[in-house]
């Protein structure tokens, strides 16, 4: 068995290991976040050790065990893979921080309940990374869904569990009666699903069933937030913020976009698709995703919801970069993973720790809390600045590289939908900014500062990672040029 081998293994086992030792710590605080910080950093350790043969070309892969003649539970470890699991084993580790500063700093009940589910959350999240074929993936993306749906009903309010009804209802309907059928039909027609370079369905499809197979896949990836099935996004905001972070920066949401693309890359090809007029109507579902939920975001008043809109929308640059069939984009696309990732995971502490410190959930209430708490605010801000795609902020690189896509395809109308969701990207995080450090703001309410010291260290750090991912993007993009092949 070689290194690799064994790194795929530790990365599969480690978060399984470290929930059953969470759930047995449970009764001693210390030792149980002790053990989860441990888990985090073991996870990233694996995940490390397969960067250096990967961007070196090699493929590491590993069978556990065939479950139907010619399908197995298999993993490969591929560029566009190492991103996420690179990106979901680094914001592991941070995001264990940041929840013992909020689970303990608001007193939440039934802790090892959340960090127990949280590492298994994690575990499935690996196996999608490293999925081997379709099966695999669709194995571990419904793991995925029901360890989080504890996380969602955390508080056991009666709005939580609503929202927990509409994230389990959809995005369970939705792979089941889409996803899983376009799996088998995809089986039957090309006789494999293994992922494979230049896509498996090459000659084996063609025409208007194309463009229905792409539907299904689409709508049947449920966390990638395509509209019309968006709506257990911002549903789950009833959880915990730690939650809100797992959904939309760690490992669900960041397990959508990323099926989307293997399945563009290596099932259905670039080129199989560019010679499809069937398959066109993805770009435009995908920029009337990105628009309107941005106008959306726009009208909302409470924080956690204008930032799950904005993630709908953000979602969906992913989405359309993958569309536009050009290398350069679908090259943005998987930069787009990790920028909006370090982004939105910073947005999302920043506003736990408003809660958190001053207990405030609306724009409308932030109105000089830059002076109070001027560590999460500037945070806030590069997180803001990264979603709109202004350097130094790591979304200018991956918006960079969907242009040029774009421009090279000769895409006007995914142009000009990037330019005017800008805009409105624009209008909705920098009002927050400018009234968060107006000198006019007396913030109402009581005297407070900064949240809890791990909840400041968390985000200040995803904040920093947020600008050194502008700055050294050189292993990101090695990995997506290898993928994309440009």
């Amino acid at each position: 068995m070689s290194a690799d081998q064994i790194a795929i293994i530790a990365a599969m086992t480690v978060p399984l290991l470290g929930a059953a030792a969470i759930a047995i710590a449970g009764k001693a605080p210390n030792l149980r976040e002790g053990v989860t910080l441990v888990t985090a950093l073991l996870l990233l350790a694996a995940v490390l050790s397969l960067l250096p043969d990967v961007l070196a070309g090699a493929r590491p892969q590993w069978a556990f065990d065939e479950i139907l003649p010619g399908i197995a539970i298999a993993f490969r470890v591929e560029p566009l893979g190492m991103i996420f699991a690179l990106v979901a084993s680094l914001l592991w580790p941070i995001n264990s921080l940041y929840s013992i500063g909020y689970m303990r700093g608001n007193d939440e009940s039934h802790q090892t309940r959340f960090y127990v589910c949280f590492a298994i959350a994690l575990w499935a999240a690996m196996g999608i990374a490293f999925s081997a074929n379709l099966v695999t993936l669709f194995i571990f993306y419904e793991v995925l869904t029901l360890s989080t749906y504890p996380l969602v009903t955390h508080k056991g309010t009666e709005a939580a569990r609503d929202g927990g009804r509409v994230y389990l209802g959809i995005l369970i309907a939705t792979s089941i009666g889409l996803l899983l059928p376009a799996i088998v039909w995809t089986w039957s027609a090309a006789g494999t699903t293994d992922f494979t370079d230049g896509g498996i369905l090459a000659g084996h499809l063609d025409g208007p069933l194309v463009g229905v197979l792409l539907f299904l896949f689409m709508f049947g990836i449920g966390k990638a937030a395509l509209m019309p099935v968006h709506r257990w996004l911002p549903a789950a905001m009833v959880a915990p913020t730690p939650v809100s972070a797992l959904l939309h920066a760690v490992a669900v949401v960041k397990a959508g976009v990323f099926t989307v693309v293997k399945v563009i890359v290596y099932v259905f090809g670039l080129e199989t698709l560019q010679a499809e007029p069937s398959a066109q109507w993805l770009l435009y579902a995908a920029g009337f995703t990105i628009i309107v939920a941005s106008v959306i975001a726009l009208r909302q008043d409470n924080l956690k919801r204008r930032l799950a809109y904005s993630t709908v929308s953000q979602l969906s640059y992913v989405i359309l970069a993958a569309a536009i069939l050009a290398p350069l984009s679908v090259v943005g696309a998987a930069l787009h993973i990790a920028a909006h990732a370090f982004g939105k995971i910073t947005l999302f502490f920043a506003a736990g720790a408003i809660y958190t410190a001053a207990h405030k959930t609306e724009v409308s209430q932030l109105r000089g809390i830059g002076w109070r708490m001027p560590w999460t605010m500037t945070a806030f801000t590069i997180g803001s600045l990264s979603m709109i795609g202004v350097p130094p902020a790591a979304g200018f690189i991956s918006k960079w590289y969907l242009l040029v896509g774009a421009f090279s395809m000769e895409q006007w109308v995914a142009v000009g939908v990037v330019v005017l969701s800008t805009v409105l990207n624009a209008a909705y995080f920098l009002p927050i900014v400018f009234s968060a450090f107006a000198r006019d703001g007396d913030n109402g309410g009581p005297e407070h500062g900064e949240a809890p010291w791990p909840i400041v260290a968390a985000l200040t750090a995803t904040a920093a990672l947020t600008v050194l991912l502008f700055l050294f993007h050189q292993i990101p993009l090695d990995l997506a040029r290898q993928m994309a092949g440009a």
